[in-house]
């Protein structure tokens, strides 16, 4: 079956998938968590076939550590199955009632965006969250996962579906693609596909953004920064910024270029170098190098996502400075001011325009499971319809329901009725 046709099938189960109660959904996740947990054996199997492969290719380390599925990861996402269920229904809820004529009502409700197609990279665990917050949340997936984790992915992929059909949802509401020659065809399956979700390089996502006229949301890069203002606490300062270098160095929500201001800068930095020293790759200017031994920054490191065990320094001389720098050379992730100052993090928050602005924590809190979304299929830096973590409200959309009784415009039209718009 070529792709458009196989499109063209998760598109006729829209509807179905679409109708699904609460209840039936809430199932087939118990269903998934089950399944997960019964065969763990046979997804690390596969796992570690695929971990094999990939150190014999030479893929860099942040690749490895992106693809691995061990025990505690595996009992991460079972668990972030558990909470999804436990999170209200997104679906069928009343988000306008209003009476425009007696007897003419008109209703707005949530209801599924439709057929999802996600591109997501070498991490398996991806391909968990993203089906199960589709389930939840009444949407149609296609799954196309790295190459990197083709067995992993496969295995995770047969053991999901199998769980929603045992549970009772529609044939055809999950399907995978697995070679990278598929992504060119569901690109130009405009509508049957009714939104792209790309997760990758800059270059893959501008790729997918320049080839398809299918609505694409997302982000590019993920050029975090941390700036340290001149009211910092230094205590509170050198453990955010070690966590959000190293607590999981190959994912979007890491730091990547430090701020400092030149008034705490020669008390900080040796601190911070101390902290880091072995573990990370300081890259600072002239100015950074005066004050520790470090490695020269050059114009481009600043602005650049390296996914690498590697930070950009540099020193400012005032908020309005580092938001100035965050704005032009940043990807509008998530940036972080540390400061005891209110009046400088209210300006911070208010005036860096980034889908997460944060206060003396590592940013490497946008994620949705951490903001409570059960998880998240990606995050976007746009600002039309779903901005940061997009866990459940971002997959949904809504219709307008009217229920008439007769009434035709022509009577508005001629003056003989007249609205009078009484909400609910």
């Amino acid at each position: 079956m070529s792709v458009l046709d196989s499109v063209k099938a998760v598109k006729k189960a829209e509807a179905q998938m679409a109708s699904q109660t609460e209840e039936a959904r809430n199932r087939a996740l118990e269903e998934i968590g089950r399944s997960l947990e019964e065969n763990q054996e046979q997804i690390f199997k596969a796992n570690a076939e695929d971990m094999e492969q990939a150190k014999k290719d030479g893929k860099p380390a942040p690749v490895i550590k992106r693809l691995e599925l061990n025990a505690d990861k595996l009992q991460v996402l079972v668990s972030g199955i558990r909470d999804l269920i436990q999170l209200p229904d997104p679906l069928f809820h009343t988000q306008l009632a209003r009476e425009l004529d007696e007897g003419l009502m008109l209703y707005r409700e949530s209801c599924p965006i439709g057929t999802i197609g996600i591109i997501f990279e070498a991490r398996p665990d991806a391909l968990v969250q993203i089906s199960t917050l589709c389930v939840k949340s009444g949407n149609c997936v296609i799954l196309k996962g790295g190459s990197e984790a083709a067995k992993t992915n496969r295995t995770l992929f047969k053991l999901i579906y199998e769980a929603v059909l045992k549970a009772g949802l529609p044939e055809n509401c999950l399907l995978q693609l697995e070679d990278r020659e598929e992504i060119a065809e569901l690109l130009k399956c405009a509508g049957y596909v009714d939104l792209l979700i790309p997760r990758g390089s800059n270059s893959f996502v501008r790729y997918i953004m320049d080839n398809t006229k299918i609505p694409v949301m997302g982000h590019a890069d993920g050029v975090c920064h941390i700036y340290v203002d001149k009211a910092a606490d230094l205590e509170k300062a050198v453990p955010i910024i070690f966590d959000a270098k190293t607590q999981y160095v190959a994912a979007c929500n890491t730091v990547e270029t430090l701020l400092v201001h030149r008034s705490i800068a020669a008390e900080l930095l040796p601190a911070l170098k101390a902290a880091v020293d072995g573990k990370v790759e300081i890259r600072g200017t002239q100015e950074v190098r005066d004050i520790i031994d470090c490695i020269p920054a050059a114009a481009e490191d600043f602005g650049r996502e390296y996914m690498d065990y590697i930070l950009s320094v540099k020193l400012v001389d005032s908020v309005e400075e580092a938001i100035e720098h965050i704005n032009t050379f940043g990807s509008h992730h998530t940036d972080c001011i540390v400061t005891e100052d209110a009046e400088a993090a209210r300006l911070f928050m208010s005036m860096v325009d980034s889908a997460g602005v944060y206060q003396n924590c590592s940013t490497r809190f946008a994620d949705g499971y951490r903001y409570g979304f059960g998880a998240e299929v990606g995050i976007s830096t746009g600002k039309l319809h779903a901005r940061g973590p997009v866990g459940l409200e971002g997959l949904v959309s809504y219709k307008y329901k009217l229920f008439g009784s007769g009434q035709t415009v022509g009577d508005y039209a001629s003056g003989k009725k007249q609205f009078h718009f009484r909400n609910l």
